[in-house]
């Protein structure tokens, strides 16, 4: 895969910009609340978590408690789904699920129940990017950015220590 200038969609600067904004927005919707929950979807759902936590820890008193949710992308039903560090019952708290790219809405259909089953308050879904092809009934809570692409077109975010970029390949 060749990532150029000319396929990139958005650069470091306009990521955290996307993630300051929904840091914002989730706050918004959660200001009443004492805690909240980012589980981020690893790797770059997880990578992208932490910074939503360090945004909302900079801008709110939320306590913010980081997760990571690590399944198997194409075969979820055959490998357990893990969460590090293990969730104690989550009655009274908000859960945000993260991923970087939201396509058909597969992988996050499948995190779902392992929230559910530990009685989350609510469960919201931030993404950065919205792609818009469901065939799961997910839909993103906060987008930081909806473009509507083909099917045969690809979305790479890369979210690296040297690089923080996202492309349309």
């Amino acid at each position: 895969m060749v990532f150029t200038k000319e396929n990139r969609i958005l650069d470091h600067h306009q990521i955290l910009q996307k993630i300051k904004r929904m840091a914002f927005e989730i706050y918004e919707q959660n200001f009443e609340e004492k805690q909240l929950v980012l589980a981020g979807i690893h790797e770059n759902g997880y990578f992208l978590a932490q910074a939503l936590a360090q945004e909302l820890r900079e801008i709110s008193p939320l306590e913010v408690q980081l997760v990571g949710v690590s399944l198997h992308k194409t075969e979820p039903l055959t490998h357990d789904i893990q969460i590090e560090p293990a969730l104690p019952a989550l009655t009274h708290t908000p859960v945000v699920l993260v991923d970087d790219v939201l396509n058909t809405g597969r992988t996050l259909a499948y995190t779902l129940r392992e929230f559910l089953e530990k009685d989350c308050k609510k469960l919201e879904i931030a993404t950065l990017i919205n792609r818009h092809h469901p065939l799961y009934p997910i839909a993103a809570t906060y987008t930081g950015y909806s473009l509507s692409t083909t099917l045969r077109e690809h979305i790479r975010v890369v979210l690296t220590e040297n690089e923080w970029n996202a492309y349309l390949l």
